[in-house]
């Protein structure tokens, strides 16, 4: 991986940690029931991806 290509997965990783946070934050002040679950589903699969991408931006 090229140094530009690991700034980028990086960066990824970044946005996702944010959309993460802001998601699971949201699900937990406004939600409730299935859309809540289904927020902080995709707050967590969000979460698993940026350590991906950050794993790949280490390696």
């Amino acid at each position: 991986m090229t140094p530009m290509q690991k700034m980028w997965a990086s960066l990824i990783a970044i946005g996702l940690m944010l959309l993460s946070s802001l998601l699971i934050t949201f699900a937990r002040a406004k939600t409730r029931g299935v859309v809540r679950w289904a927020l902080s589903a995709a707050a967590f699969l969000a979460l698993g991806l940026s350590v991906l991408y950050m794993l790949a931006a280490l390696l």
